[in-house]
């Protein structure tokens, strides 16, 4: 089958939208993953390299071309809660599509959603090693992610850039994640929109012109890609330092992430209805693309010299590196040149599975739980809240905005 041309897709119909200016590498296997077994039930089976977000993309190309985006985002600023009205003045089609666009689907289950709330607040620690040291830092070892994000604007910053991503782990392990007080749906229906003007920008890039191996980036299927990187990676993980979960609890948090992933664009014929679903889909299109590229050597090292700053800089860049190794593996971390460390390594590699049954038989105390997981809550809560503090330089709330530009050389 012959690639199509940016053109040609977008007379077809097929259009934009995405997780994150992320992506996939080349050559992708067959797309053989049955509708069946996604949160619909059923679609069209539509190789997912070929769809993009119909509604998002023509709509942000518009509001860029016309020059809108300088005004929306500063109208954009003051929308920050899940409750709140949008704000006047906005473009009546941008207003239009956010009001659609900021609703839950029919089937996001409440009761689901707030025994998400107790499994995030009982295992946040290990949610934010994961999401840190294996979704993030996988992210630079799939190549069309490691470009877009390289060769976007996003690239030029990435400390920005970091905090923004950070900034949607952040609000979905919240309290009020979907709630009116929560930002869970304002981070969705913004990155949405500036991963549909990332789409729309990326192409005029010579840089990632030169280097990408596709016309579109942000396809569906690079969006799941994505998103295996985040649930689907931190559930294995989970499963492998056999941490105990409840089935419910397990059940709310892969349901967190597939409303995450329909308010992030993502069609739900692609979003898996089950773990057995989406370790089955994850085995196709994420294991295979995993791959180096300079780009993403260069990502992963300034992920690496960021991290260590944080807490004042009691994680050394040899810490965050031995992390790195012990979650993605020797072959990950070889590929993104991450250093062996005689110290750390055989350290963390021989004393995460004690800390973590020590961890969870506290957990376990018949005494005190409650106690015992609030005390925990609250130091998850602290470090989190830290890291995103050092992130965005002490510039709280987190404004994430339309980009008018890719990365300047």
């Amino acid at each position: 089958m012959e690639k199509p041309s940016r053109r040609n897709v977008l007379m077809a119909g097929g259009t934009l939208g995405a997780l994150g200016a992320l992506g996939v590498a080349s050559p992708a296997q067959a797309w053989t993953w049955s509708p069946k077994g996604s949160v619909a039930g059923a679609g069209e089976g539509a190789d997912p390299r070929w769809v993009w977000d119909e509604e998002a993309d023509p709509l942000i190309a518009s509001l860029l071309d016309r020059g809108d985006v300088p005004k929306v985002n500063k109208l954009l600023r003051t929308w920050k809660k899940n409750g709140q009205p949008l704000p006047d003045g906005l473009p009546a089609d941008l207003r239009d599509f956010m009001e659609r666009a900021r609703r839950l689907p029919s089937w996001a289950d409440q009761g689901k959603l707030a025994t998400a709330v107790e499994f995030n607040e009982k295992r946040g620690l290990y949610l934010g090693v994961t999401y840190g040291f294996a979704s993030g830092m996988m992210s630079t070892a799939i190549p069309k992610e490691a470009r877009a994000v390289y060769y976007s604007k996003g690239g030029a910053d990435m400390k920005d850039r970091i905090t923004k991503t950070a900034k949607l782990g952040y609000d979905i392990g919240s309290r009020d994640a979907f709630q009116p007080g929560g930002e869970m749906i304002v981070t969705c229906v913004k990155t949405r929109i500036v991963h549909a003007a990332v789409r729309h920008l990326l192409p005029k890039s010579p840089y990632w012109s030169k280097v990408a191996d596709e016309e579109i980036p942000i396809s569906q299927r690079d969006m799941m890609v994505t998103w295996h990187s985040l649930p689907t990676t931190v559930m294995q993980n989970l499963v492998k330092w056999k941490v105990p979960i409840p089935a419910s609890e397990s059940e709310a948090f892969l349901h967190s992430w597939q409303v995450a992933g329909h308010m992030l664009g993502i069609r739900d014929e692609y979003i898996p209805k089950s773990w057995n679903e989406a370790n089955a889909q994850a085995e196709q299109v994420l294991t295979p693309v995993l791959a180096p590229t300079p780009e993403g050597v260069k990502l992963a090292d300034i992920l690496l010299n960021l991290g260590s700053l944080i807490d004042g800089g009691l994680l050394t860049k040899p810490i965050l590196g031995s992390l790195t190794r012990f979650l993605l593996g020797d072959t990950i971390a070889g590929w993104l040149r991450i250093p062996r460390d005689p110290l750390w390594d055989p350290l963390i590699q021989n004393a995460w599975g004690p800390f973590v049954a020590v961890r969870e038989g506290l957990l376990a105390l018949p005494d005190a739980p409650k106690e015992l997981q609030k005390a925990y809550w609250a130091f998850d809560e602290i470090l989190r809240q830290g890291a995103l503090l050092y992130l965005s330089e002490g510039k709280l709330p987190i404004s994430i905005e339309i980009p008018e530009t890719n990365r300047p050389h």
